[in-house]
């Protein structure tokens, strides 16, 4: 049978079907998906099920600090930290990183249910966005408040890497910046990979603790909380709802439209924000404080012995 091959494709003459296209990889790729399919992984599922049900039965718990201040404990936080636990322990033998590569990909799945949600909420509570004006954006200045901690991280050896670090939260759309820009196998991308995975398994953990801890300490106002949780994450922006909500009772509708709006300006505005402002500026600062503060990364020392 005669074929002929262009640009990676298959051209198949068939008499029932003629000029029908097939990718060369299909085939194969099908088998395997029907072969390992993550939804037929009913341990995994049982023991998050099981972790649920104990955050959910353990509940919300306050821990009072002064006089009208107060920490709130979500069960977000007992669900993660189990499954964490449930990960790293040995007699565990069921929960191994292909699992966590299925729930992260469930998780994203799962999440989109609660960002129709927020959608659903601004679009009930445009008329109060609009009344907002400028602070909605001028909130997405905080993407710049990530280049801080430059100094620190060059105090402790890195070098380029910081670049990468420190211009962003290390996001999707952050990573794709930069590994366009420098290249896949250059420091700067190698920096803003670490903190991508450090993002990945406890940057839920972390927002949620310091959203309890700033709502416990900071008087502002509901809506700067709620638009505050807006950090172009999907995952983090939920877990930073959680206590908010819990703080704020019969605010709802309002903190989850703010929250929503604002986590999808932080993802579509932020990129612009990092491409324009953030990596030049990150950049000029790393040239500036790097002969002043930098040292010798450790990686240069073993090879020099």
């Amino acid at each position: 049978m005669n074929y002929s091959t262009t640009l990676g494709v298959v051209i198949i003459p068939d008499k029932g079907n003629e000029g029908q296209v097939e990718h060369i990889y299909r085939e194969k790729t099908d088998k395997r998906i029907l072969k390992r399919n993550p939804w037929r992984d009913y341990r995994l599922h049982c023991t998050v099920f099981i972790l649920v049900v104990i955050a959910e039965l353990i509940g919300t718990i306050e821990i009072p600090i002064a006089k009208d201040v107060a920490i709130t404990i979500m069960p977000l936080i007992y669900t993660m930290i189990l499954g964490l636990v449930f990960y790293l322990a040995k007699p565990i033998t069921w929960i191994q990183r292909k699992q966590a590569r299925i729930a992260e990909g469930a998780m994203m799945l799962f999440i989109g249910v609660l960002i129709a949600k927020l959608a659903v909420a601004s679009g009930q509570s445009i008329n109060l966005i609009f009344q907002m004006g400028p602070a909605l954006i001028l909130q997405e200045l905080g993407h710049l408040a990530t280049i801080l901690v430059l100094p620190i991280a060059l105090i402790l050896g890195f070098k380029k890497e910081a670049i990468g670090m420190t211009n962003s939260i290390g996001r999707e759309p952050n990573v794709a910046v930069v590994v366009d820009k420098y290249g896949f196998n250059s420091p700067e991308s190698r920096g803003v990979f670490a903190i991508f995975i450090i993002g990945t398994v406890i940057g839920t953990v972390f927002i949620s603790f310091l959203v309890t801890f700033s709502l416990s300490f900071l008087p502002l106002h509901p809506y700067a909380f709620a638009m505050a949780s807006g950090v172009g994450s999907a995952s983090m922006n939920a877990a930073a709802i959680g206590p908010t909500l819990a703080a704020f009772p019969g605010m709802e509708t309002q903190i989850e439209a703010f929250a929503g709006f604002s986590n999808l300006l932080s993802f579509c505005v932020g990129i612009y924000i990092v491409i324009f402002i953030a990596l030049p500026l990150t950049e000029k600062l790393y040239n500036w404080l790097e002969p002043k503060l930098g040292k010798d990364a450790p990686v240069h020392k073993q090879e020099d012995e």
